[in-house]
């Protein structure tokens, strides 16, 4: 009677530990919503959403050397280096003879000298998944 007292007890703990590391396992859906006329902050437990409410979607505009991003809260950046940006930098990868005339090989050329190479690469891998620079010649 002991054994199986003591089987059953650890049978059940064995079920609970499961059901809690499947419980913790949800999957979250932050999904980007956007909308008109109102705002606030939720939280539940450990976490706090902040939203805001009441802008115009979002959206950008630019001109010449300027660009503007509508929104309190920019959803994406204007421009992130990612996997678009490394293409264009493989497109001409050891590339020479870069200069103002092709535009750099493309904006390839990050430090403007000895063609497209590892310094370029150096460079571009210091911005990867961050916000383009100001200047960032491969838009």
């Amino acid at each position: 009677m002991r054994r199986i007292s003591i089987s059953l007890i650890a049978i059940t703990l064995l079920l609970l530990f499961m059901l809690a590391l499947r419980a913790q396992g949800s999957p979250y859906d932050l999904s980007w919503r956007t909308i008109d006329g109102g705002g606030g902050t939720s939280s539940g437990g450990t976490y706090i959403l902040s939203g805001t409410i009441g802008q115009a979607d979002a959206a950008w505009s630019s001109g010449g050397d300027y660009a503007l991003l509508g929104g309190f809260w920019p959803g994406e950046p204007l421009c992130a280096v990612d996997f678009y940006h490394y293409a264009r930098l493989a497109e001409h990868w050891l590339d020479t003879g870069c200069n103002e005339l092709n535009d750099w090989c493309g904006g390839a050329d990050l430090n403007h000298a000895d063609g497209v190479d590892g310094v370029d690469l150096g460079l571009f891998v210091n911005e990867w998944m961050y916000y383009c620079p100001y200047d960032w010649p491969l838009k």
